[in-house]
This record gives C-alpha cells, structure tokens and sequence, in this order.
C-alpha cells in the first residue's frame, strides 16, 4: 500500500478542549474528503501544555478524550494519530496513540525524553519502550516533540525494519530551524519515512513554528507548511525504504565493534 498522509497543522490553544475537539473534527473531514488513510494531529492537541491541570484533562487510553479521539476515527472512517494526556497507576504520560480507520488502537507510546524548559518531567513519567507497529500503512515508529533531538531512538526503530517514524509536536518558531534540520537528518540517517506535524499559534507566551513536512528516506521534502493552519497531504512509495536501503547500505555497514 502506498498510503496518503495528511498532517494536521492546527491553532490548538491550551485549555481550549472543546473548542479544539472541534478545530480537528473539522481537519479529520477536511483530510478524509481528499482521500488521506491517516490524519496525524499535533502533541496534546485536546489540551495544550496546560500542565498544572493534567488530572483534569487525563484518562485511561480506553476512556475520556482517547474515546473520543477513537469516535472520530471511525466516523469518519481515517486513521489517526495524536498525543493526549494518559493516567495510569495514579501516573500521568504524555501518550501518542495511533488508530486505524474504525478507531481501534493499534499502538500507544508515552513519550522518552520529558523537556525540562517546560517542567515536563514534574507532571508525567518517562516511557520506557519503543513502539514500532505493523499498520495498514506500513511498519512505523512513534515519536513526539523533543524526541527529535535524540538520534538514538530514531536509529532503534531503523534497525528494527521502521519504514516510516510518526512524530507529533508543540515545537516553537525561535527554534525552528532546528526542526527543519533534525527532521531531514532523521530521513537522511535512517533511510525511512519522516511524517511530523507540529502546531501553529501561542503556548506558554511563545510562537510556535508550524512548519510540518513529510520527508523522504533520502532527504527529500514531499509536503512542508508554513506558520498558518493548514491539512497538508503527501502520498508515499513506500517501496523507497526499501529500495534506498539496498542502494547505500547504511544500516548494514555500521561498526558496532567501534561505537557499540
């Protein structure tokens, strides 16, 4: 299958549940109208960085926004992918669950690295694994925000067959550039898929930088937003990992008796 991706780069203020639910149900027809199999949706796109009120806006991942997040897969018949504020065991993660077409859950990953400018780490816990998931679209890893700055995890799901890596964002316009660097050298290193979107407006007093892309395993930019809000869509040859794998074997060149 070669899948369509629509990102979904969205105004998504903290706090602003309801009126968000709406700005994405809005973005999940837009993006099924135009023929997309998967809508991704930025980092905690319900409830923003409004972290002091977690408990409020956190649920089990069977309940609460996670089961509204599953209604609007299935009504509108798309897969998505988003972060959303995860209890479990009287512990709070930031969540990136993915969901077919009829809304049921094909994976869920809690967030690895916590970013401290934020005092991420004093309201959830760390996740502890990786999740690469055999989909409908091909075998894919998740991954969220500040995780882009660890070569180490993107490298894991590489050699572990990863064909695509999902990133979801609140990523903020005074770093931008640095988005726009790491998300080609994640392509360019691993030789996969890059699809990552981030929000657009304020958080937390500052801009946010938009510019959401889908990349290719060799560095090349199918579909890139700007800062206004956007559905952006790329369709994907899948068989490129694939093929750009074999032609510069990378992953199988590695000196691990060198680095580990």
């Amino acid at each position: 299958m070669n899948p369509k991706i629509a990102l979904a780069q969205l105004d998504l203020p903290p706090g602003a549940l309801e009126s968000n639910y709406r700005t994405v149900e809005k973005a999940a027809g837009e993006a099924a109208s135009r023929g997309a199999d998967i809508l991704l949706l930025p980092e905690l796109w319900a409830s923003g960085y409004d972290l002091e009120n977690a408990p409020t806006y956190a649920s089990p991942l069977d309940s609460g926004w996670f089961e509204r997040m599953r209604q609007l897969a299935s009504s509108h018949e798309i897969g998505l992918g988003g972060s959303l504020i995860e209890e479990r065991d009287g512990n709070y993660y930031n969540t990136f669950v993915l969901l077919d077409k009829q809304g049921q859950r094909l994976g869920a990953y809690q967030k690895a690295h916590l970013f401290r400018f934020l005092k991420e780490d004093h309201y959830f816990q760390p996740g502890g694994h990786l999740t690469l998931i055999d989909t409908p679209w091909g075998k894919v890893g998740l991954a969220i925000c500040y995780d882009l700055r660890f070569p180490e995890l993107f490298r894991a799901y590489a050699v572990r067959g990863a064909e695509m890596i999902f990133l979801v964002a609140e990523w903020p316009r005074k770093r931008i550039a640095h988005w726009d660097i790491l998300l080609q050298a994640r392509a360019v290193e691993n030789q996969c898929f890059i699809a990552a979107v981030n929000k657009v407006g304020t958080s937390q007093g500052a801009r946010l930088g938009g510019r959401s892309a889908v990349i290719d395993p060799q560095g090349k930019i199918l579909i890139r937003g700007e800062e206004d809000p956007c559905v952006l869509m790329a369709g994907i040859q899948l068989d490129k990992t694939e093929k750009t794998r074999r032609w510069m074997p990378v992953l199988q060149d590695r000196n691990l008796d060198v680095y580990g």
